[in-house]
């Protein structure tokens, strides 16, 4: 009996996962694009090899800052340009959002707000390549948002040698 439980549990936890990869494919397929600007910060990990920290400028956009609570999380809303270009709007407070405005998930442990993934992992010794880095691309769908690459100052997306020749 304990171990068709086991098994059953097992099977649960693998669904889960399963469910949870395809939700993020969902939004790698279907999201919107959309471009923040970055305030890169460190490009080197020790333990993880080459990375790139991320901030964002959004971060840094607002002077409501302080009115936030530390140790909250919460939503901002954030403006699309024409160039797919996001700006910061406001603070959420559940009033409805116009078609050109999304909501993107921050945190806020110390100091200012954190928008994450706030760090970008590539292959080690491209760091020359990804220090052109300006922007974070994402896809965004009404409820979630992804990094999905990094792009220059012209909007094109950054690209390994062997990503460029597929």
């Amino acid at each position: 009996m304990m171990k068709k439980l086991n098994l059953a549990f097992a099977a649960l936890i693998i669904v889960a996962f399963i469910y949870s990869i395809y939700g993020k494919e969902q939004v790698i397929a279907t999201g919107d694009v959309v471009y923040l600007k970055l305030e890169p910060v460190d490009p080197l990990s020790l333990m993880q090899g080459d990375y790139m920290r991320l901030g964002y400028e959004i971060s840094s956009d607002t002077s409501e800052i302080e009115t936030i609570p530390k140790g909250k999380t919460g939503y901002l809303v954030l403006n699309i340009g024409d160039n797919k270009i996001a700006k910061f709007a406001r603070f959420d407070d559940g009033s409805p959002l116009t078609a050109k405005q999304i909501k993107f998930k921050y945190q806020r442990p110390d100091g200012g707000i954190v928008i994450m993934p706030n760090s970008f992992l590539f292959q080690q010794g491209l760091a020359e390549l990804y220090a052109q880095a300006e922007f974070g691309i994402f896809r965004v769908t009404a409820t979630e948002h992804l990094l999905v690459g990094l792009a220059d100052g012209d909007l094109n997306k950054l690209k390994t040698p062997t990503a460029a020749t597929n």
